[in-house]
């Protein structure tokens, strides 16, 4: 049965085609903007996030970048890509790192997209990006016409997607010239770090082959980065005129590649292929530790435990295995197990927030106010690193509260309303944390800026409403 859609259904239906519009061209992207960031599904792990930054950082300072001042992210996706988005961020497929045979092509990738950030693609990026949209827009536009008109759906993706693809060629032709702009600062950045070029020629030739394949079968990469001769000449030259070009692998960061790649296969992988390429005869540290992951995801910590407690017993100083140990312990119900394990954690890693913060809901899920002091210690130190995570300041309202601070729980609670755009929210708990804390304080005067901001967003909002 076919039927035409009433207005309402028509204008939604132009809303979701538009967006999906946008967001096909965004993800084919070499550099993309925040706002595409914002709907990934972003895996945050302490152990991967420091190799990752540890890898980046002599290129960083090629490029005269403050190495702290570049986020790299990590990407829940199987398929082969990365991309840099304004605000200095990077972000990394789970397909590329899985995909990439060691640590030098992972480097050779992140050198690339270094390129961009230090050309400024990312954010020149923007017109082109603006003018790409309204051809996707009007495009789409028309096709959710056509398909109206016509009572056929079909008709109206057609035209829709005809938009996009036009849209795509542009900004891959705008891109081209960024691409080689970026090689050309990977190779030199590689050469001034003494690093071969030979892990970028490989992925890129591995990539190659995909050339043949239909568009909808290769990995964005090859759409992202679009893999011309004459790009794939100059990199090949680089490895053919490198001193550093047969340089060997360091074995240390070989092995923290390893353990890395267990860990991430074990976390996204079935856990019966997790134990086929990790059998119980593989004795080395990462076939340990991606089984005792594969266990502990299948509920079986009776099976987790004893590896991890293994791989400790091994390398007592080791932070991640602590951590894994303490999330195993947190999920399992075990909650002041789970606070000791983290505490050594932290112990050995002071500086990683994510841990921190881990902790601390171990000691507010325990309910126990003895925790809540300790809790709060180490969730103002999380903030001091990022004080837009509103999982810390939510934690930090509920310990407060757990230590009798009711006005200090308000104030964090407001802190978290405000992060999550929940403007009504910010201020109510302000109003309430005024009447309870001290004036004239720091965080009194915190509280006047936080409520104002909402004050202010809610007045806009509703005056959009009235137009």
């Amino acid at each position: 049965m076919t039927h035409t859609p009433s207005l309402a259904a028509t204008a939604k239906l132009v809303r979701e085609s538009f967006m999906s519009a946008v967001v096909v061209v965004m993800v084919l992207l070499g550099a993309a903007t925040p706002a595409l960031a914002q709907g990934l599904n972003i895996i945050r792990d302490t152990e991967i996030e420091n190799l990752l930054q540890m890898y980046a950082r002599p290129v960083f300072q090629a490029g005269n970048l403050e190495p702290n001042a570049i986020t790299i992210r990590l990407i829940q996706d199987g398929s082969i890509n990365a991309f840099v988005t304004q605000g200095n961020q990077m972000f990394l497929h789970t397909g590329l790192l899985l995909a990439a045979k060691n640590s030098n092509e992972v480097i050779g990738v992140m050198a690339h997209e270094t390129g961009h950030i230090v050309g400024g693609h990312s954010v020149t990026f923007s017109d082109s990006m603006a003018k790409a949209n309204t051809i996707a827009l009007l495009t789409t536009l028309l096709g959710v016409a056509a398909g109206v008109l016509a009572k056929n759906a079909d008709v109206g993706m057609a035209v829709g997607m005809g938009g996009q693809g036009t849209a795509l060629r542009a900004l891959l032709a705008f891109s081209r010239d960024q691409e080689n702009r970026a090689d050309q600062f990977a190779i030199t950045a590689l050469d001034a770090t003494k690093q071969s070029p030979k892990g970028l020629y490989e992925f890129f030739e591995r990539l190659s082959g995909q050339e043949l394949l239909s568009t909808d079968r290769q990995d964005p990469y090859m759409m992202t980065h679009p893999l011309t001769r004459s790009r794939m000449d100059v990199v090949e030259n680089a490895v053919k005129n490198s001193p550093y070009t047969d340089k060997p692998l360091d074995p240390a960061i070989e092995a923290q590649h390893r353990r890395m790649i267990a860990k991430l296969f074990a976390f996204l992988k079935p856990q019966l292929t997790t134990l086929q390429k990790y059998p119980e005869s593989d004795k080395s540290v990462e076939a340990r530790y991606a089984r005792s992951v594969a266990y502990f995801r299948r509920g079986q910590t009776d099976k987790a435990l004893p590896l991890i407690d293994g791989l400790i017993a091994d390398f007592p100083r080791d932070p991640y295995f602590w951590e894994l140990k303490g999330q195993m312990l947190f999920e399992t119900g075990k909650l002041d197990a789970s606070v000791a394990a983290y505490r050594e954690s932290t112990k050995l890693l002071p500086n990683a927030p994510l841990n921190l913060v881990a902790m601390s809901h171990a000691m507010v899920e325990t309910a126990n106010p003895e925790y809540a002091e300790e809790a709060q210690k180490a969730l103002k130190a999380a903030l001091s690193y990022d004080a837009e995570d509103p999982w810390a300041w939510d934690l930090l309202a509920k310990s407060y509260l757990q230590s009798d601070k009711p006005g200090l729980s308000a104030y964090a609670a407001s802190e978290r309303a405000l992060i999550q755009g929940q403007f009504q929210d910010v201020v109510r708990y302000s109003k309430e944390a005024e009447k309870l804390l001290e004036k004239d304080t720091p965080t009194w005067y915190r509280l006047q800026d936080i409520r104002v901001t909402a004050q202010n967003q809610l007045q806009e909002f509703i005056e959009r409403r009235r137009r």
